[in-house]
C-alpha cells in the first residue's frame, strides 16, 4: 500500500472547514503540526502495516472509534483494561472489539518521537480515518487535540446501540449523543465494510422476539442463506455486513438495506421508519453524489462527541492504563 494522500478533489480540507468551522472547541486540524509534526503519518504507517498482514483490522478500527465515542465521548476510555473486569471494555456490548493492539503500536512509536504529546483518543480517530481511506473510502482530515479520559466503568457501555434495537431506540440513542437521523443513516453506512459473527444474528434467525421463529421481514431466499451459514449453536462464523461488497467502502449497504439483504436487525431497521427510509432512498438517488462528503461530515461530527480538550483529562503514557495508576 502507498502512503495516503489526504484529500481528493471532492473532499478537500476546505470543505470540512466550511462544514464544521475551523475547530470544535479546542479541536483543530493539524493540532500536532508543531508539537509532533509526523504524528499523523506515523499513525497511517502503523495502520498500513497492520492491514498488510490482516485486512480485516480496517473495519475493526472504524468500529473501535464508534464504540469509544458513544460511551463517555471520544476519550479512549474503551482502551482501559482492568484485572477485575470492571473497565468499560469488559461490557458484553464491546464483544469482539478489535484494533486496540494497533492503537498501542502507534502510541509506542509516537512516544518514541514525541513523548507525552499525542493522546490515545486522537490515535483512535486518526486510525479510523485511515482505515476508511484504505478500503477505497474517502480521504479526509479530522480535527485533533483530544485528551484522554480519566474514567472507565463497565456499566457505562450499557448505552451503546444494540443489534436488536428498534429504529425508535436507535434514533433515541443517537439523539442522546447529539446525532440526528441523517447521522444515523450515514454512520450505519460504515457497515459497508467488515463482517459480523453469527452470535449477533442468531436471535433474528431462531429466536425472534423471544420466540422460536425467524424475523418475518427477511426475504425467504436470504433467510435460507443465513441459516446455511449460521447453524443453531454456531456463534463464530463470520458473515459480510454488506453482502457482495464487504471489502470496499461504497453505498452498496443502502441497496442491501432496501432489499432486506442485511444480516443484523439494526441495519434492517433503517427501512422501518419513514424518515430514515427516505434518507436511504435519497442516497441511492438524488443525493448519491454527496454520500461520501456527507459520511465524512457525520464521522467527523461523531469524533467530537464529549471530546476532552485543554487542561482537562490527560495524555496517557500507555493507552491501556491511566497515568495515575
Amino acid at each position: 500500500m502507498q502512503l495516503l494522500t489526504r484529500a481528493p478533489a471532492a473532499l478537500k480540507v476546505a470543505f470540512l472547514l466550511l462544514l464544521l468551522g475551523a475547530s470544535h472547541g479546542q479541536l483543530q486540524f493539524r493540532f500536532y503540526s508543531d508539537s509532533c509534526p509526523d504524528a499523523e503519518d506515523i499513525v497511517t504507517a502503523v495502520v498500513q502495516n497492520a492491514a498488510a498482514s490482516d485486512a480485516t483490522i480496517l473495519p475493526a478500527l472504524v468500529r473501535l472509534q464508534f464504540h469509544d465515542c458513544f460511551v463517555r465521548g471520544c476519550d479512549a476510555s474503551v482502551l482501559i483494561t482492568s484485572t477485575g473486569n470492571t473497565a468499560e471494555v469488559n461490557n458484553i456490548k464491546h464483544q469482539g472489539l478489535r484494533g486496540q493492539n494497533v492503537i498501542d503500536a502507534a502510541k509506542e512509536e509516537l512516544e518514541d518521537q514525541c513523548p507525552g504529546v499525542v493522546s490515545c483518543a486522537d490515535i483512535i480517530a486518526l486510525a479510523s480515518r485511515d482505515a476508511i481511506a484504505m478500503t477505497n473510502g474517502p480521504s479526509f482530515q479530522v480535527p485533533t487535540g483530544r485528551r484522554d479520559g480519566l474514567f472507565s466503568n463497565v456499566r457505562d457501555a450499557d448505552v451503546l446501540p444494540d443489534v436488536s434495537d428498534s429504529i425508535q431506540v436507535l434514533r433515541s440513542k443517537f439523539a442522546a449523543s447529539g446525532l440526528n437521523d441523517r447521522d444515523l443513516v450515514l454512520l450505519t453506512a460504515a457497515h459497508t465494510i467488515g463482517t459480523t459473527a453469527c452470535f449477533f444474528v442468531k436471535d433474528r434467525l431462531y429466536n425472534y422476539h423471544g420466540g422460536t421463529g425467524s424475523d418475518p421481514s427477511i426475504p425467504t431466499a436470504f433467510l435460507s442463506e443465513l441459516k446455511a451459514r449460521c447453524a443453531p449453536g454456531d456463534f463464530n462464523t463470520r458473515l459480510p455486513l454488506d453482502r457482495g461488497s464487504e471489502g470496499s467502502f461504497d453505498d452498496s449497504i443502502y441497496h442491501n438495506i432496501r432489499a432486506g439483504l442485511v444480516p443484523i436487525a439494526s441495519d434492517a431497521a433503517l427501512d422501518a421508519s419513514n424518515t430514515t427510509a427516505a434518507l436511504v432512498a435519497a442516497y441511492l438517488g438524488a443525493a448519491s453524489s454527496s454520500f461520501a462528503q456527507d459520511f465524512v461530515g457525520a464521522i467527523v461530527k461523531m469524533g467530537t462527541i464529549g471530546a476532552i480538550t485543554g487542561e482537562f483529562g490527560e495524555v496517557r503514557d500507555v493507552c491501556s492504563s491511566f497515568n495515575f495508576n
